[in-house]
C-alpha cells in the first residue's frame, strides 16, 4: 500500500495514461509540459539538442522525459545498453547511434502500446541494433550480468517499489556496469493530496520520494559511487503552489 492507494491500482492508472499517449489519444503529458505544438521545445528544455532530435524518428519524441540520460552517460561503441521505461524509443535510438553495429540497445516498457509504437519507430528508422521488450522494471525480462549500461528517463518515480526496480537493475548489469538515471525527487514531504492522487502518480510527481531517500534506495540495492551529476528545480504549470520549489530533476550515476 502506498498512502491510501494500492500498488496495483497505481500501475493500472499509469499504464492507462501512457497507453493513451502512445496511441495519440492524448497529446499532453503533465509530467513534462508537453502538448502537440511544443513537444520539441519540451525535449530541448529537457536537454536534447536539435541535432539529436533530428537524428531519430520524429514519432519517438513524445515529451515524456525529465532529462537526457544519453548526454551524460558514457556510451561506448559495442556496449549493450538497457533503457528502463523506453516509451516511444527516444533514448534507445540515441544510444543506438552511439553503440554502433557491434552494440545493442534494449528498451523495456510495461505498456504494450508503447512497445508497439517503439517497434514501428525502429522499423521506420531502419535500426537493426535495437530491441523492445514488454515487461516491468521490477521484474526485468533479461538475464543476470547481461548489460553494460542502464539508462532511464523519468520512469523509476512511477513505480511504488523503487528498491525492487534498482535491485533488478543491479542484477542484470555486468560487474563494473553502470547506470545513468534521470528522475524526479522531492525536497521535503509531498502533501497527502498529491501522494494519494492517481493523476499525480501518472504525471511523475505523486511517486517521487525525498532526494536522500532516493539515493539511499540506490545504495541499498547494491550500487556504489552513487552521485548526482546534474540537477535543477522542476516546475510545470499544472503543479500548483503546493509543489513550487519542492520538485527536483536529477541525473544520477552509479556502478556495480
Amino acid at each position: 500500500m502506498v498512502g491510501m492507494l494500492k500498488e496495483k491500482e497505481i500501475k493500472e492508472s499509469v499504464k492507462e495514461r501512457y497507453s493513451k499517449i502512445a496511441t495519440g489519444e492524448t497529446q499532453f503529458c503533465s509530467c513534462c509540459s508537453g502538448t502537440a505544438p511544443n513537444i520539441i521545445e519540451q525535449a530541448k528544455a529537457a536537454g536534447y539538442t536539435v541535432e539529436e532530435i533530428k537524428s531519430i524518428p520524429g514519432e519517438a519524441v513524445l515529451g515524456v522525459g525529465c532529462g537526457n540520460p544519453t548526454a551524460l552517460a558514457e556510451i561506448h561503441e559495442g556496449d549493450t545498453v538497457l533503457d528502463l521505461g523506453s516509451g516511444g524509443g527516444i533514448d534507445v535510438f540515441l544510444a543506438a547511434n552511439k553503440v554502433g553495429k557491434q552494440g545493442k540497445v534494449i528498451g523495456v516498457d510495461m505498456t504494450e502500446e508503447m512497445v508497439q509504437t517503439a517497434v514501428k519507430n525502429a522499423e521506420k528508422g531502419g535500426y537493426n541494433n535495437v530491441e523492445f521488450k514488454l515487461g516491468e522494471i521490477e521484474d526485468l525480462p533479461l538475464e543476470d550480468n547481461s548489460v553494460d549500461l542502464i539508462i532511464s528517463n523519468c520512469v523509476i518515480n512511477l513505480t511504488p517499489d523503487k528498491l525492487a526496480a534498482y535491485r533488478e537493475a543491479f542484477r542484470v548489469l555486468k560487474p563494473g556496469g553502470r547506470i545513468l538515471v534521470s528522475d524526479l525527487v522531492t525536497l521535503g514531504q509531498l502533501p497527502d493530496e498529491v501522494r494519494n492522487s492517481f493523476s499525480a502518480w501518472s504525471a511523475c510527481i505523486g511517486g517521487a520520494v525525498e532526494k536522500e531517500e532516493y539515493l539511499n534506495i540506490i545504495k541499498k540495492a547494491g550500487f556504489s559511487g552513487v552521485e548526482i551529476v546534474e540537477s535543477h528545480y522542476f516546475s510545470e504549470p499544472q503543479m500548483g503552489p503546493l509543489l513550487e520549489g519542492k520538485i527536483l530533476s536529477i541525473q544520477v550515476k552509479a556502478s556495480k
